[in-house]
C-alpha cells in the first residue's frame, strides 16, 4: 500500500479497524535506514517483516502499511515479500537542502490489530554537484605599497552537497606575488584568502590575473572556477578599519521589510578622498543580496524581504569598507533570525474509519499526525475533541494520535458525528488549527420490528365482497435500509379449528389486511389471529401481533314465524268464546329472526282484519287479543294477516294469517277452514238466491243444533273422559303439552298444548294453544313428532 493513499483515487476508501491498540502512549522503533540519493526507483532498501519478526503472509494478512508525514510518497511496502522499496528518487538537496543528516521519518502501520512503529530514512549525499563561484571574476585593487603576508577575502563557492562533497579547499594558479589560504566560517563553510607574498610594483606590474579554482571532497573531486582581476594602485597609507569585527544581531522573523537591522561603521585617518568610506557586501550570496540591502554612505543594513526562521535561521555576510584611494576593510555580520509563533499547527490523517459499525466496541475512527515547523515551546502542540462525544484521544509514537470510541455507539442514538480535532501550539500568542472529521455510523440489525399497537380490533360488516380491505397493522424498525424494510405474514393461528388461510390474508409489503370471502354473523361472530413483522436483516428480527376481527352483524335475516305453520296443508283456527271478555288471549304469533341487536328486534301489527277493531295484535310479544266485548252480530269467521318486522336498516318482515271462529261454547260444531274459505270466495248470487240460501241455512243449523245438543247430552252421560280429549269419529288421541319459556322473542312464560285430530285427513298440525280452564281443547292437526327437533333448535321446550 502506498504512502499516498489519502490522495489517490482508487484508494479513497475508509479504513476500518476493529482492533484495540496495542500499545499506549508509545510505538516500536525501526531502523534507522539508510539510502544513497538518487538511487532508482524500486530499488531494494530493508526487509520490515524480518525487523518485525513477522511471517510473509501476516504482514498481508495485518494489512501492514507505510504512512509518513504529509503523505508524501518516497517509500513503499511490499507486503507479499515484507520488502521496503524506493518508490521514487530521492534528491538530497532538495529533501533537507543544507540539514546534514539528512533523514525522512514515517511509520509502519499495521491495521489489524492497529499498531504503530516509528522508522526513519536517512539519505545520503553523493558528490552529484559542483562548487559554483557566484562571482565569475573578481576584481581587487591593492596599493602597491601593501606589506608582506596581507590577506584580501575573496568570495567562496557554493557546493549544494553536504559534508566531504562540499567545498574542501581553494587554489591559486602559480604565480609570484600570491597564494591562497583556505578559510572556514562559523557556519562551517570555507572561503579562500589571497596572500601577498611579494612586494608590488606598480610600474613594473600594475595589473595580475589569476584563477581561482574550488575544489569539493568528492571522488573524484568536482571543481569551479573563477578570475581574479588585480589591479595595483598608487599608495594610500591607511586602510578603514571596522568598529567591530563581527557584528552579531538577533531579529525577528515577522519583521517588517525595510526594517533596520544593524548601523555599522569604519573610520579612515586619512584626509581628503582617502579618508572618505563606502560600505558594501563583500561578493553577498543570491540569498543574502535578496534579503538585506546597505547604505553605502551609512553603512545602515536594512531588509530587502521578510525572514523567515523556518526557512533559513541566521545569515552571514562579509561588510567591506572602502576608502577613496582604493584601501579596504571588513567586518562580518552574522544575522541570527528569531523564532516568532507565526506557523499554526498542522494535522494530517493517516487512516479514517468511516462509517463506523455501531456496537462495536473500542473501534479506532482516525490515525493522525501533528507537526509545527516552529522551534521551542511554539513548536510543542496540545490536541483535544469536544467534551460531549463519545471519543478518546489517545497518543501513539512521536506526534501521532489514534482517536477511539469511547464506548459503542448506537446508531438510532446517533448516526453521526461531527468530530473537530483542535491543535494549539505553547507559543505566545496560541497558534490553532482545527481539523473536523465527519464520523457516519453504519446500521446494525439490532432493532426488531415493533407493532404500534399490541392488539388490533378490527370490525367487518357481515355478506362482504371477497378481497375486502378490513385494517391494516402498521410495524416500524429502528434501523435502516434493509435492516428497516420491514415484511408481514400471517402466523398458525390460535385455534386450529379456524380456517385462517381461507379467511383473511395479508399484504406483506404495507400490512393491509383483506378477507378473503364473505362473511356470515350467524355462523362466525368473531375469530383471532397472530401477525408476524419481520426485518430484512440478516440475521432477520421479529416480533409479532394479535388481531381481532368482530363481525358486525347485517339485516340479512327476515322474521321467521314458528307459530302458527304456514306451511300446513290446512290452516288452523283458532276458537274464540262469544262471552269473551275484552283482551281476551285468543293466540299468540310466535317469531324469531337470525339476526342479533336491533336487527332481532321484532314488532307486531294486525295488518288485515275481516272485522277491523275486533281483534288486535300486542306490538311487543305477538298476543292476539280481543279489543272489545263480542256480540251476536259479530261474523263467525274472520281471517286476520299479522305483519311480523325486525328492527333492521331496511327493515325485513314476514306475514302470517290466522283464522278465528267464533262460538257460543266449545261444544258448538264449526266449519272447516277449507269450506270457511270457499264459503268466503262464493260469488255473490241475486237477491232470491241468497233467501232461499239464508233459508236453508237457517233451518239446516236449526237441526244441526239440536244434533250437536242430542249428542253432547249423551256424551256427557256416558261419562266420557273428554276433558283432555278431542271426541271424533276416529277415537281420541292424547294432547301434548309445550312449554314455551322467556327465551328468544318471547317476553313471558306460556303453557299450550298441542293436539293432534285425524278426521279431518287433512293431518294439520295444532301449535301452542292456550288452555282455558273447563274449556275442552279443539285443535286439528298431525303428530308433532316430525316437527319437534326442528322447534326445539329454535329455544323452545316442546315435550
Amino acid at each position: 500500500m502506498e504512502i499516498g493513499w489519502m490522495h489517490n483515487p482508487r484508494q479513497r476508501q475508509v479504513l476500518v479497524f476493529f482492533v484495540l491498540l496495542s500499545m499506549y502512549g508509545a510505538s516500536a522503533e525501526l531502523g534507522p535506514y539508510s539510502v544513497v540519493e538518487e538511487t532508482e526507483r524500486g530499488s531494494f532498501v530493508a526487509n520490515v517483516g524480518k525487523d518485525l519478526g513477522l511471517g510473509l503472509t501476516e504482514m498481508s494478512t495485518r494489512g501492514a502499511r507505510i504512512i509518513s508525514q504529509g503523505n508524501k510518497e518516497h517509500l513503499q511496502l511490499k507486503v507479499q515479500t515484507g520488502d521496503l522499496l524506493i518508490n521514487d528518487k530521492l534528491d538530497r538537496e532538495k529533501l533537507c537542502g543544507p540539514s546534514e543528516p539528512c533523514i525522512l521519518h514515517f511509520q509502519v502501520l499495521m491495521e489489524k490489530p492497529l499498531e504503530i512503529f516509528q522508522a526513519e530514512l536517512r539519505v545520503q549525499d553523493i558528490n552529484d554537484h559542483s562548487p559554483v563561484f557566484t562571482e565569475r571574476e573578481m576584481i581587487l585593487k591593492i596599493p602597491e605599497n601593501s606589506p608582506i603576508g596581507i590577506a584580501f577575502p575573496l568570495s567562496n563557492a557554493l557546493d549544494l552537497d553536504v559534508g566531504s562533497n562540499n567545498v574542501q579547499n581553494y587554489k591559486i594558479s602559480p604565480n609570484s606575488h600570491f597564494r591562497v589560504l583556505t578559510r572556514n566560517r562559523s557556519d562551517g563553510r570555507k572561503y579562500p584568502e589571497l596572500v601577498l607574498d611579494k612586494e608590488l610594483y606598480r610600474e613594473e606590474e600594475p595589473e595580475i590575473s589569476l584563477t581561482l579554482t574550488a575544489l569539493d571532497g568528492g571522488s573524484p573531486p568536482r571543481y569551479g572556477t573563477a578570475q581574479v582581476r588585480i589591479e595595483v594602485v598608487d599608495s594610500n597609507d591607511n586602510a578603514p578599519e571596522f568598529e567591530q569585527s563581527l557584528y552579531k544581531v538577533h531579529i525577528p522573523e515577522d519583521s517588517p521589510v525595510g526594517s533596520l537591522v544593524v548601523t555599522v561603521s569604519a573610520s579612515d585617518v586619512d584626509s581628503g578622498v582617502y579618508g572618505k568610506i563606502s560600505y558594501t557586501f563583500f561578493q553577498p550570496s543570491e540569498d543574502i543580496s535578496k534579503t538585506l540591502e546597505v547604505n553605502a554612505m551609512t553603512g545602515e543594513i536594512r531588509l530587502r524581504k521578510k525572514v523567515d526562521f523556518e526557512t533559513v535561521l541566521s545569515y552571514e555576510v562579509d561588510i567591506k569598507a572602502t576608502d577613496g584611494g582604493g584601501l579596504s576593510g571588513k567586518c562580518t555580520l552574522l544575522l541570527q533570525v528569531v523564532d516568532v509563533n507565526d506557523n499554526p499547527p498542522e494535522v494530517t490523517v493517516s487512516a479514517l474509519t468511516t462509517p463506523i459499525p455501531e456496537n462495536s466496541p473500542d473501534i479506532v475512527v482516525a490515525v493522525f499526525s501533528v507537526s509545527d515547523p516552529d522551534s521551542g515551546d511554539n513548536g510543542k502542540t496540545i490536541s483535544s475533541i469536544q467534551d460531549d462525544l463519545p471519543f478518546l484521544l489517545k497518543p501513539s509514537g512521536k506526534n501521532f494520535y489514534t482517536l477511539v470510541a469511547q464506548k459503542t455507539l448506537d446508531r438510532e442514538e446517533r448516526d453521526e458525528y461531527n468530530i473537530t480535532i483542535t491543535v494549539t501550539d505553547m507559543g505566545t500568542p496560541r497558534l490553532n488549527t482545527e481539523h473536523n472529521i465527519t464520523a457516519l455510523v453504519s446500521d446494525v440489525n439490532d432493532n426488531a420490528p415493533a407493532f404500534t399497537q399490541t392488539s388490533y380490533t378490527l370490525s367487518v360488516r357481515e355478506n362482504n365482497s371477497p378481497a375486502l380491505h378490513i385494517g391494516t397493522v402498521r410495524a416500524t424498525d429502528r434501523d435502516a435500509g434493509a435492516n428497516a424494510q420491514v415484511t408481514y405474514s400471517l402466523l398458525p393461528p390460535l385455534d386450529p379449528h379456524v380456517s385462517l388461510a381461507s379467511l383473511v390474508a395479508i399484504n406483506p409489503d404495507n400490512g393491509h389486511l383483506f378477507a378473503l370471502r364473505s362473511l356470515d354473523y350467524e355462523a362466525l361472530r368473531a375469530f383471532e389471529f397472530r401477525v408476524g413483522a419481520a426485518d430484512r436483516g440478516s440475521p432477520a428480527l421479529s416480533s409479532q401481533a394479535l388481531v381481532r376481527v368482530l363481525v358486525a352483524d347485517d339485516n340479512d335475516n327476515a322474521p321467521f314465524v314458528l307459530y302458527p305453520l304456514q306451511n300446513a296443508s290446512a290452516p288452523c283456527t283458532e276458537l274464540v268464546p262469544r262471552a269473551a271478555e275484552a283482551g281476551y288471549l285468543v293466540t299468540k304469533v310466535v317469531a324469531v329472526d337470525g339476526d342479533s341487536g336491533q336487527n332481532a328486534w321484532l314488532s307486531y301489527q294486525l295488518l288485515k282484519a275481516t272485522e277491523p277493531g275486533l281483534f288486535g295484535v300486542w306490538a311487543h310479544n305477538g298476543e292476539v287479543r280481543t279489543a272489545r266485548l263480542l256480540s251476536e252480530r259479530d261474523a263467525a269467521k274472520h281471517r286476520l294477516v299479522v305483519l311480523v318486522k325486525d328492527n333492521g336498516e331496511p327493515p325485513l318482515s314476514a306475514s302470517v294469517t290466522l283464522h278465528v271462529l267464533l262460538v257460543d261454547g266449545f261444544s258448538q260444531p264449526y266449519l272447516p277452514a277449507p269450506e270457511a274459505e270457499a264459503a268466503d270466495a262464493a260469488p255473490a248470487a241475486p237477491l232470491t238466491v241468497y233467501l232461499v240460501v239464508a233459508l236453508a241455512s237457517v233451518s239446516s243449523l236449526f237441526l244441526f243444533s239440536v244434533l250437536v245438543f242430542v249428542a253432547v247430552r249423551l256424551c256427557r252421560r256416558g261419562g266420557a273422559a273428554s276433558v283432555g280429549r278431542c271426541s271424533v269419529p276416529e277415537g281420541p288421541f292424547p294432547g301434548h303439552l309445550v312449554d314455551v319459556s322467556g327465551t328468544g322473542t318471547l317476553s313471558q312464560s306460556y303453557q299450550y298444548e298441542v293436539c293432534l285430530t285425524g278426521g279431518s285427513g287433512s293431518n294439520e298440525f295444532k301449535f301452542l294453544k292456550p288452555i282455558l280452564p273447563n274449556l275442552p281443547p279443539q285443535c286439528p292437526g298431525k303428530e308433532i313428532e316430525e316437527n319437534r327437533t326442528f322447534y326445539n333448535s329454535f329455544g323452545f321446550n316442546i315435550q
